[in-house]
């Protein structure tokens, strides 16, 4: 049986860590200095813990951390790692997207998905398992450019509010004064609206928010995401609109431009109607097919065009800039494509 990992672990389970082993209690808060504000490997690096205490810990834990088996680095400067599993031949993916001022990582939550959206590559691999918090933590920890990063988003492979216990232990690490201490300000949660999730997300972090919205209309968003079937975008809405975002935290949502699928002047109006008293932001997508997908991207025109109405009803509607092209960067591709290579070396 292997070892427990370390790397993961909340500052109240690394007390409980060093408890059981009959450490100082103190120790518990320089493990986790080690853990998440120093580059180290190997619990042998940690100095300034004992002779005792580092052969104790061994004896039982390992850090954890794991480095990235493959890089590709796009023109624009945007890097996609890929990281191995406890499955096998699966991985999960990391993007870097640097943009002038801004160093923004995209993380993973979930080996594959199980929600099935049409227009999705990850789902398309079906649902291998969730991440711990360390696996969470790991593409952080691991990044080499990690002292440059300023904004984290949980919009990866998964459903992030489908695996609420690890994705709200990473938060709470990442967050935390004796984690990373990063603003939660500086982090974005996304979901395609997972309302048990959502509403355990936003009653105990202080994260941003974003909702896969995709379309106004029920009957196509059935088509589109299934997820509507179980928890349909008038609940999610009531429950934004109910909720107290205070002054500086924020509710966006996500909308991939579909060519003749929901990038019409009606589509533009049902917005309005649905989003009326929620402040808010709507981030378009410009969607590049992925294999075995019947749906294509709007074209330039339209998607400047569906942007400048939705501003002039009073929506701030903004254009997310795409990155990567060159690399697989749209979520799951990567994967995907080292996944069948794997399947076809064991063949």
């Amino acid at each position: 049986m292997g070892k427990e990992i370390l790397l993961g672990k909340t500052l109240d389970e690394l007390t409980e860590v060093v408890k059981g082993l009959g450490l100082p209690k103190f120790t518990a808060k320089q493990i986790s200095d080690w853990l998440y504000k120093k580059d180290v490997n190997e619990i042998d690096e940690m100095t300034n813990l004992s002779l005792k205490a580092r052969t104790a810990l061994k004896e039982k834990f390992e850090l954890g951390t794991t480095a990235s088996t493959k890089v590709e680095a796009s023109v624009d400067g945007t890097k996609k790692y890929l990281y191995p599993t406890n499955h096998p031949n699966k991985f999960i993916e990391t993007a870097f997207i640097p943009d002038r001022d801004r160093n923004t990582l995209c993380v993973s939550s979930q080996v594959g998905c199980k929600m099935g959206c049409l227009f999705c590559m990850t789902g398309k691999q079906g649902f291998q398992g969730q991440l711990s918090s360390g696996k969470i933590i790991n593409q952080i920890r691991s990044l080499p450019e990690r002292e440059s990063l300023t904004n984290i988003v949980y919009m990866g492979m998964g459903e992030p509010l489908d695996n609420v216990p690890e994705v709200m232990k990473s938060l709470e690490i990442i967050t935390s004064e004796y984690g990373m201490a990063m603003s939660p300000r500086r982090i974005t949660v996304s979901t395609i609206g997972i309302i048990p999730g959502m509403i355990e997300f936003l009653n105990h972090s202080e994260c941003h928010l974003a909702i896969s919205l995709h379309t106004p209309f029920d009957e196509e968003r059935k088509k589109l995401m299934p997820v509507q079937n179980v928890y349909p975008i008038k609940d999610v809405l009531k429950i934004v609109k109910d909720f107290d975002f205070g002054r500086q935290r924020r509710v966006s949502f996500e909308y991939i431009m579909f060519k003749g699928i929901n990038d019409t002047a009606n589509h533009v109006k049902e917005l309005c109607r649905i989003l009326d008293g929620i402040k808010c932001r709507i981030n378009l997508i410009r969607f590049h097919p992925v294999p075995d997908t019947p749906l294509d991207g709007s074209d330039e025109q339209t998607i400047e065009f569906f942007k400048d109405q939705l501003n002039k009803k009073g929506i701030t509607t903004t254009i997310r800039r795409s990155r990567g092209l060159d690399i697989f960067a749209a979520c799951g591709l990567l994967s995907t494509k080292e996944l069948v290579k794997r399947q076809n070396e064991d063949f």
